[in-house]
């Protein structure tokens, strides 16, 4: 199995920038777009936001920016264990990043006071904020690493788990700003979320891939080793040429994506990968097998 190769340094910054520019977008929508208009999103952000909005500066420091990195830091912490290095260092940069551009927009103007355009726009652009950030390789949101560390031993995939979750923060929302600004902030996150499906193209909880290799034994070895995800190695036969092919099939969460295309080039740059959405997956030797 060839060496791990470290990321190219231009590569590496260009996903970094990308990573600003999607903490960015996310900033603008939740200081110019939703917090004026008493409008959340959900996960970890919601959670930022409520409980900041219940502060209203009592107690000097406890804001959002403060609250979205603190309640973070466990999830990070279990994202590192079990998901990997660079996927916590990229969303720890993310995070920070959009905290830090949150705080200096206090003082900008809001965009709009109009609820419905507030909630439009406000998840349009925090969707494409997210999803750039996520496509680069991070997360901004904790919930979905304690979901997929979770979801090994319950009964849930990992998007129910995480509607769970939000059902039980917009309902606090509705308590604490009333049920009409719970129901923008469910059409908020609506939007949002399909937006970041648009970004990332496909927000599904697991993929399956499809490799055609000449070099399918270390591939699929590097996939193991890297990522411990088990392959299934498949009998084809090339339609062109007539050839037996080795074929590899391999199911990931959507978290793993940017790391297996990774992986896959540096062993075999001429590899031939499909990624596909699934509906739905289920077993024991998938969820155990989250490192």
């Amino acid at each position: 199995m060839k060496q791990h190769k470290k990321e190219k340094l231009s590569h590496l910054l260009m996903r970094y920038l990308l990573i600003i520019v999607g903490a960015g977008l996310a900033a603008v929508a939740i200081e110019l777009f939703l917090v004026p208009n008493d409008i959340i999103d959900g996960g970890v952000i919601g959670v930022s936001l409520i409980l900041s909005h219940l502060n209203a500066g009592s107690i000097p420091f406890v804001n959002f920016a403060t609250l979205v990195i603190i309640i973070n830091l466990p999830f990070m912490y279990y994202g590192y264990k079990y998901i990997g290095k660079t996927f916590v260092f990229s969303s720890i940069f993310g995070i920070v990043c959009l905290a830090v551009i949150e705080s200096q927009l206090h003082h900008v103007e809001a965009f709009t006071t109009q609820p419905i355009l507030a909630t439009v726009f406000g998840g349009l652009i925090l969707g494409a904020g997210v999803g750039l950030v996520i496509r680069n390789g991070g997360t901004m949101d904790g919930t979905e690493i304690l979901g997929i560390l979770l979801t090994k031993k319950l009964p849930f995939s990992l998007g129910e788990f995480v509607m769970f979750v939000n059902i039980f923060i917009f309902i606090w929302a509705g308590f604490v700003y009333g049920p009409e600004q719970a129901m923008y902030s469910v059409m908020a996150y609506y939007i949002a979320f399909k937006t970041i499906d648009t970004v990332i193209q496909g927000l599904d909880e697991t993929k399956a891939v499809i490799i055609v290799s000449d070099h399918y034994a270390d591939v699929s070895d590097a996939i193991l080793d890297r990522l411990g995800r088990g392959t299934t190695k498949l009998k084809g036969k090339g339609g062109y040429t007539d050839e037996d092919k080795e074929v590899i099939y391999a199911v990931v969460t959507r978290l793993e994506v940017t790391k297996l295309k990774a992986i896959v080039h540096e062993v075999d740059p001429k590899a031939f990968i499909t990624i596909m959405n699934t509906q739905e997956t289920k077993g024991a030797q998938f969820k155990s097998a989250i490192h």
